[in-house]
């Protein structure tokens, strides 16, 4: 069983947000979330976030009969995407202008049950 939770339009580099993303794909959820606290990077804020939505997704939209406990997840899948780019423009030398890029990104965590990681290997 899985979940998962997304953040659109996160006004950061989709570069800078894949290079905190690597520290926590694949792991245990409990230590994802205490690396990305850890972490000094802008990016592990709305990381840190998105990935602490798909753990309540998981646990909050399961049958009544099962019960899942966050120490059982880790993070399956982390996609993080190019979102919409606003152009700026800046005065450059000589009368010239110089075009600024301000990047955003969009955020995908999905997170699964530790027993299914045991059944894929």
């Amino acid at each position: 069983m899985e979940a998962f939770a997304l953040t659109k339009y996160v006004r950061m580099s989709p570069r800078k947000v894949r290079q905190a993303a690597e520290l926590i794909r694949g792991k245990n959820v409990d230590e994802a979330i205490n690396i990305l606290t850890f972490t000094q990077k802008a990016a592990s804020v709305p990381l840190e976030k998105t990935l602490r939505s798909a753990v309540a997704n998981m646990v909050n939209n399961q049958e009544e009969t099962v019960r899942i406990e966050p120490e059982e997840l880790y993070v399956k899948e982390i996609c993080i995407n190019e979102g919409p780019t606003m152009r700026r423009f800046r005065a450059g030398s000589m009368g010239r202008v110089m075009p600024i890029r301000k990047r955003s990104s969009h955020i995908k965590i999905v997170v699964a049950e530790e027993k299914d990681k045991r059944k894929r290997k």
